[in-house]
């Protein structure tokens, strides 16, 4: 039943509150709820969080953190929590009526219209001792001698013959109220029930990924001599396309041709053979030992190495010989192979994840499990997950928090281009990041539109987005035969946008020919055929995506998922949005040309008090990009990008000194 005080809508929460809610350590995490009561009486709470008794590790549940709310209008609180441990924890909202405000506001309102106080007066008597014994009885919080110092102020409020202010001012005293405050006493007390959070390590929010393929590169060790240049490009994730042995039945060929010539590698999400199936690395990419050096190399430069985790086999996977079971068999006998209608897959098996038998059912989830504590094993912290949706939720239900029980640290990225509904769900039941539609939003009022969904609305409690201009499979929008400009653009919103993003190998090499007008990949992919590449060639986005990367490095404002703000702006064509910290200690100021091949001009319409800035103060707007500085004064600043020259500004903003 409802008691006299409600406790609703609270953040951060899942759709169900049925699965965690998400933050990472240090983390400013905004909870909020909505909180009223019957009455005039006035309202107070608080949060209180602890990590559980499993994330605070061998001496058990660690005491509650407590943090007072704040009421911003129309009924809703709000406070703010740091974590400072990773895993479970914790959140409860408490609210109760605060009779000691009450009083206080009570008394000033009448004192003003002159009304007699006697009774009020000795009603603040009474709970100035109910306080004080209650302190005597063994509240801990309190120091035994602030008793004494409540009774006296009662004794004050008890004395008839003087002056009313002198009997009002050690009630009103800052020292009497703030041991006044506090739940301890309050009759109609309320707990909402517990919501849960899951705190990751940062990297879970933050992070530059940089996608390759060890192939093109000379195997494991030959991807040891490319990380030097990946770290001087300020990536903080390399992730490894499958270094799984790839089967040779169905093998497809160059530019996904059903037949395979004799120096044809095949796709390495045929996952198979007889070297070994998901545990096992390639005998032509190198050997574990390779890839240990690999990610040795990686540590000493501050990156990490992501593996691919795709539950897919090729008809040559050892699971497909010794585990009939775990996959579809037609009529005829044979074992289906993998659709997308148009596409077709004839060199991959989907597995069959609901067996008829529950034991097999069983053996085979235990089977996925095993893969990813293998790579854990050797060291493994962060993979990229191939197509979740395809598979039962009900697997990534039990598979992620299973995991993460013992591996806390553990990230899994979900490459899930899926339906909304879908790509959140999985969000809710445990990925820790998703792909999402960006690679499609292009025009100014879909991004204004899809980040505040992201960014904004309920899905920002539980699913944190990463945001790719490209991948293997996708040449999309503007990049498509698109100007070095385009890949600059569509780099700077992914970059700048959101804490996550990354791009596949070529990007900064302008690969940009797609496999024809109607197919979005890539023309010559490298899904089915090894690249060379020239690195060294003098035209390189490298450099600019270093500075782009250092940008971010600097700027705690880019580490924050929920503040982005869009400003308005004359033109469609430039978008113009800030991000900026709690204490607007750093606010940065992006404008975006979003035409690759069209000088655009603009005049702004800045929010200057969102931004921490005065209506008519001068303030300075620092081109990180180029080290050009604008003054400028006022909300209506005006911009114009040549996209040739500066597709964008990423503008420090700052008062003039």
């Amino acid at each position: 039943m409802i008691g006299r005080i409600v406790i609703d809508d609270i953040r951060p929460r899942t759709p169900t509150g049925m699965y965690p809610a998400k933050a990472v350590v240090g983390e400013a995490v905004r909870v909020t709820a909505d909180i009223f009561r019957d009455g005039h009486d006035l309202l107070a709470a608080r949060v209180c969080w602890r990590p559980t008794a499993e994330a605070a590790g061998a001496g058990g549940a660690s005491d509650w953190s407590i943090s007072p709310m704040f009421e911003v209008g129309n009924d809703r609180w709000e406070s703010v929590v740091v974590p400072t441990v990773i895993g479970m924890h914790d959140v409860v909202v408490e609210a109760w009526t605060d009779r000691w405000s009450t009083w206080r506001h009570r008394v000033s309102v009448k004192r003003d219209a002159g009304d007699d106080l006697s009774v009020e007066l000795e009603e603040g008597a009474r709970l100035l001792d109910e306080r004080a014994a209650h302190i005597d009885r063994g509240d801990r919080t309190k120091v035994p001698d602030q008793a004494g110092a409540l009774r006296d102020a009662a004794d004050v409020l008890r004395t008839p013959r003087a002056p009313l202010e002198r009997r009002l001012a050690p009630a009103f005293d800052a020292g009497v109220t703030e041991l006044m405050a506090g739940p301890s006493t309050s009759p109609d007390r309320t707990r909402a029930p517990t919501t849960p959070l899951w705190v990751d390590r940062p990297r879970a929010l933050v992070g530059a990924w940089y996608e390759l393929f060890p192939r093109s590169e000379g195997g494991l060790a030959g991807s040891v001599k490319r990380l030097d240049a990946v770290a001087d490009m300020g990536f903080d994730v390399v992730y490894l396309a499958p270094i799984h042995p790839i089967g040779t039945t169905s093998r497809k060929g160059a530019d996904n041709t059903l037949e395979s010539g004799p120096g044809d590698p095949g796709s390495p999400w045929a996952i198979g053979g007889p070297d070994g199936g998901h545990t096992a690395v390639a005998p032509e990419l190198g050997t574990v030992t390779d890839l240990q050096q690999l990610m040795a190399r990686a540590a000493e430069l501050g990156i990490e190495i992501a593996l691919d985790y795709a539950l897919q086999c090729s008809p040559d996977h050892p699971w497909v010989h010794e585990h009939p079971e775990w996959f579809h068999h037609r009529p005829d006998g044979s074992v289906a192979y993998a659709e997308n209608p148009p596409k077709k897959y004839q060199d991959i098996f989907p597995i069959n994840f609901w067996p008829s038998s529950e034991a097999d059912r069983w053996s085979l989830w235990q089977a996925c499990r095993g893969v990813l504590e293998h790579w854990i094993g050797l060291g493994v912290r962060i993979f990229r997950v191939d197509n979740p949706h395809t598979k039962p939720m009900a697997l990534w239900e039990w598979l992620i928090p299973t995991v993460k029980a013992t591996h806390p640290d553990v990230i899994f990225l979900a490459e899930a281009f899926t339906r909304p509904k879908v790509m959140a769900k999985l969000a809710e039941v445990g990925f820790s990041q998703s792909y999402t539609y960006f690679t499609w939003r292009n025009e100014a009022w879909e991004l204004r539109e899809y980040l505040q969904e992201l960014t904004a609305g309920p899905v920002a409690d539980y699913m944190r987005p990463s945001f790719w201009p490209n991948t293997p499979d996708i040449l999309s929008g503007p990049l498509r035969r698109g100007p070095p400009a385009a890949f600059k653009m569509r780099l700077v919103l992914a970059a700048t946008m959101v804490p996550s993003y990354g791009i596949y190998s070529g990007y900064e090499l302008f690969e940009n020919e797609p496999a024809s007008d109607t197919n979005e990949e890539y023309s010559h992919s490298e899904k089915y055929e090894i690249k060379r590449r020239d690195w060294s060639r003098p035209d390189s986005l490298a450099p600019w995506i270093g500075v782009v990367n250092s940008i971010r490095r600097r700027h705690p404002a880019f580490w924050n998922l929920r503040n982005l703000t869009f400003h308005h702006s004359t033109n469609s064509q430039v978008l113009a949005y800030s991000k900026q910290t709690d204490d607007r200690s750093d606010v940065v100021l992006m404008v975006v040309n979003l035409d690759p091949s069209t000088t655009q001009e603009s005049t702004l319409g800045l929010d200057l008090g969102l931004l921490g800035l005065g209506h008519d103060e001068l303030f300075e707007a620092v081109d990180e990009l180029t080290g050009k500085v604008f003054g400028w004064s006022g909300p209506n600043p005006y911009v114009r990008l040549d996209p040739s020259q500066e597709p964008a500004h990423v503008l420090h903003l700052r008062r003039r000194r």
